[in-house]
């Protein structure tokens, strides 16, 4: 399970473009995304303490990486801290039951993260630099 919850970390955060130049559907994923990790935070502080900052510090990068003009900011962070209260007031202690609504949430985000790369790999228009080249015997060598 720490393995799926550490794609989706990666996954949210692998193709960073300005959200002023995503789409109206786009932003309303990261609106969606946004309220996954606020569920996730609450899930995880009820096993692991109040002090653990894990998805909150994940949705403070998103929100680094997007740079979200104001609208969506206060959007993003109310849907974060409505997933927050919605799960922290469900499950105020670890078991059974939170460990199922942390999976589920984990998969959740998963998939709003994979919809998000996948438009980003579709759009991207310049190839990815990189910093080995092929040399005369084909092996790669650095630059």
């Amino acid at each position: 399970m720490r393995r799926l919850m550490l794609t989706l970390a990666l996954a949210a955060v692998a193709f960073p473009v300005l959200a002023q130049d995503r789409s109206p559907a786009q932003r309303q994923s990261l609106v969606d995304l946004a309220y996954v990790l606020g569920e996730s935070h609450a899930l995880r502080q009820a096993c692991a303490g109040a002090e653990d900052q894990f998805w909150r510090t994940r949705m403070m990068n998103l929100v680094s990486n997007e740079k979200p003009d104001a609208a969506l900011d206060g959007r993003l962070k109310e849907s974060f801290n409505t997933g927050f209260a919605s799960r922290q007031t469900e499950f105020q202690s670890c078991g059974p039951a939170s460990r199922r609504a942390e999976l589920a949430a984990a998969n959740h985000g998963l998939d709003i993260s994979k919809r998000l790369a996948k438009v980003m790999i579709k759009t991207e228009r310049e190839p990815l630099p990189t910093i080995f080249e092929m040399n005369a015997t084909g092996e790669q060598s650095p630059r």
